[in-house]
């Protein structure tokens, strides 16, 4: 594989909307020289501390169970410190001696009172509810799926489906519903106003490639069933990997109804212990789904909002920590943006299931990984992504000096910068951060693999090793070399989770298309969706490039410009866009900071100029000409938006810092004016980069 340009060289080649000369220096000298402050949708800093009781609402709130779902941890690029080597499960309270437990061979029983004794019952009924022709068509039905799957025969096209009748009374409705899964339990059914149409039942399928057939077969009666107390145990293991895809399998597809846990379980003519997995129904969940208001007021989701400081920490790592010690999964928390990792950075949160006591009592244990939580209280909902004003910034750049060649004074240099950048702003790209920093591969080029559906390649360009000799680069080698995913989980290091979770993934479904796109589930969609913004935001960076370059600072007939003046968006709706007219142009109506460009998507418009023609251009080189910006088989869909191509920052402050004990001049730089460093301040708004404002100040790549 050619070895790609470095992000340095990819970031030299955008464009500047000033024209200062600039200077250099030094940002992020350590994580103290970039401060990051979230400023919230009321225009308040997060790290001011409120004067609201931290166990406001607490004491009346039960502490939930909070033991649920570890296994999503491993979809986090953390080191587990602690609990690396347990079982993972989900049972919540249930100890291996617990006096409910039933053995295997209890197991046998349960099944047999909860399914095995209604199983005639069940099947008179489809015989007294169909007419003959209907019951063999559905049978005839049955068994094309079955032996297709038996087959390993894929299906083609839209999942083929049997119309079983209309039938206007609804409880015979319910009732063929059980009973057709109950004999079929590879088939589903699903309710079309009056009638009942059956299909093959994929998740079934998916169960039959980590369990047998007759496992996956009598879970699924049982799942039916809904039985009050009952329990279903696979048959006993040994693969502790293997038991924790069966968890993770149960409880990403079915974790609201069941929960499950690992119990030991002794041979008396073995004597060495081996594992057995049981199921049982959460509480209520057999129960009718609807609820009085009532009920669904003392079922309430807890959700506790705090401010999270943290150090040097990447932002994924930092939540799978927090995660491990509260008992939930990485998902249940949620934020309104992503942060640096080499910084401070405060930035609101909330979790849900955990009550603000229950946050308060692992304050001490977090500290130790250079994080700190204030500000904690109960709140009714959860975070979303660019739910935030924009982010305050302290920034110290140290090392200063004037370009090559330049002469002038640097203090001047410093003020001239910062004066015209507050003025004209700057060129609003998503930063190198937005694309990895690796030499070799860039997210955005896995994002293209995944837009094109090569979701082979897409896993290779993930494993694909830089230039260095270490374990995980040894490892991605040894992979690329031979696809040999179990051995190559065996050198790979246990901190890099996210490898480790698509390897496992790929060792049990094998390096084809269809193994690939089961590895990518191992990841959350929001990592997924991450790769395919991440190509978006590139063609965007190079499409504001060209429009500048193409155009300059005036607005031209086809241009898109947002009406919505006072709007600081994240990014703008299309309502807001408009398309430029040639009276408007000779008018001057419109300015340049009212310009938008397309971030890419299925919703989108593009400009009715050169710039839209470059954007179609660059889509065919990239063999999308035809893309829908939709990946069904991984549940991604991009709309797409518009994104401002000047940006300012607001409340800028600055404030040079003179040592006056310096007197060793460097080559090109007037050191004999004591600078040393600059304090700079700013404010941008949401999904705004600070290091791109920078680059425009000092006309300098990092």
């Amino acid at each position: 594989m050619e070895e790609d340009t470095d992000f340095r060289i990819r970031f030299s080649s955008l464009c500047f909307i000033t024209d200062h000369v600039g200077f250099h220096g030094t940002i992020k000298s350590s994580p103290s020289d970039f401060v990051v402050i979230e400023i919230d949708e009321q225009g308040q800093l997060v790290n001011q501390i409120t004067e609201e009781p931290i166990d406001k609402i607490s004491k009346v709130l039960p502490e939930p169970n909070n033991f649920a779902k570890k296994t999503k941890l491993d979809l986090q690029n953390l080191s587990f410190e602690e609990g690396s080597n347990q079982e993972v499960n989900t049972l919540v309270g249930f100890s291996n001696d617990d006096p409910n437990h039933q053995t295997v061979s209890e197991k046998e029983d349960i099944i047999d009172d909860g399914i095995s004794k209604c199983e005639e019952e069940k099947v008179d009924v489809l015989g007294s509810l169909l007419d003959k022709k209907t019951n063999e068509l559905l049978s005839r039905f049955a068994c094309d799926i079955k032996e297709k799957w038996d087959s390993k025969t894929e299906l083609i096209g839209p999942s083929p489906e049997f119309l079983l009748g209309t039938f206007l009374d609804k409880n015979q409705r319910a009732i063929l519903h059980s009973a057709v899964r109950q004999k079929f339990p590879f088939l589903i059914t699903i309710g079309k106003n009056s009638e009942i149409v059956v299909k093959p039942n994929l998740e079934y399928k998916e169960l039959c490639h980590l369990v047998s057939e007759e496992e996956a077969f009598n879970f699924f009666k049982y799942l039916d069933a809904k039985k009050e107390n009952s329990k279903f145990t696979f048959k006993p293991d040994t693969n502790k990997d293997h038991r924790k895809a069966v968890h993770h399998f149960v409880n990403k597809k079915f974790g609201n109804l069941v929960e499950t846990k690992s119990f030991p379980e002794t041979y008396c003519n073995a004597g060495n212990p081996s594992i057995v997995i049981t199921v049982r129904f959460r509480e209520k969940a057999h129960k009718h789904r609807k609820r009085s208001l009532l009920e669904c007021q003392e079922r309430k989701v807890i959700y506790t909002a705090f401010t999270l400081r943290k150090e040097n920490l990447e932002m994924f790592e930092a939540v799978g920590f927090l995660a491990i010690k509260l008992g939930v999964i990485p998902s249940d928390f949620s934020y309104a943006g992503l942060k640096d990792k080499k910084a401070i950075t405060y930035q609101a949160m909330v979790v849900r299931k955990v009550t603000p006591e229950r946050l308060k009592n692992i304050e001490k244990e977090i500290e130790k990984k250079r994080m700190n939580m204030f500000n904690i209280r109960s709140v009714d909902d959860s975070l979303r992504l660019g739910q935030l004003k924009g982010n305050h910034f302290d920034i110290v750049i140290r090392n200063l000096k004037n370009q090559v060649n330049d002469s002038a004074k640097l203090r001047e240099r410093i003020l001239e910068a910062i004066e015209n950048v507050k003025n004209k702003g700057f060129v609003n790209y998503y930063g190198p951060q937005r694309f990895g920093m690796g030499r070799k591969v860039h997210t955005d080029q896995i994002g293209l693999a995944l837009l094109k559906s090569e979701m082979v390649k897409a896993v290779k360009l993930f494993l694909t090793p830089e230039d260095m000799d270490d374990p995980v680069n040894r490892a991605k080698k040894y992979f690329l070399q031979t696809e040999d995913a179990k051995g190559t989980l065996s050198l790979m290091p246990e901190f890099k989770v996210r490898e480790r979770a698509l390897l496992e993934s790929l060792h049990r479904f094998g390096m084809t298309e269809e193994g690939c796109v089961q590895a990518w589930f191992s990841f959350p969609h929001s990592m997924r969706i991450f790769y395919v913004h991440a190509y978006s935001s590139k063609i965007w960076n190079e499409a504001a490039s060209y429009r500048l370059t193409t155009y300059g600072p005036r607005v031209v007939e086809g241009d898109l410009v947002c009406l919505d003046e006072g709007g600081d968006d994240e990014h703008v709706p299309g309502s807001k866009v408009h398309l430029v007219t040639e009276e408007e142009e000779l008018a001057n109506t419109y300015e340049i900071h009212q310009v938008v460009l397309p971030v890419l998507g299925y919703n989108i418009q593009y400009p009715k100029n050169k710039v839209g023609r470059w954007y179609q251009e660059t889509l065919s080189r990239d063999g999308l000409q035809t893309c829908r910006f939709k990946v069904p088989t991984l549940k991604l869909n991009v709309p797409g938006c518009y994104r401002k191509i000047l940006k300012q920052p607001r409340n800028v402050s600055h404030q040079l810092i003179e040592e006056h004990d310096i007197d060793v001049k460097a080559e090109g730089s007037h050191i004999n004016e004591a600078i040393s460093s600059l304090l700079i301040s700013f404010d941008l708004d949401a999904s705004c980069y600070a290091t791109v404002c920078l680059r425009e100040i000092m006309k300098h790549d990092f």
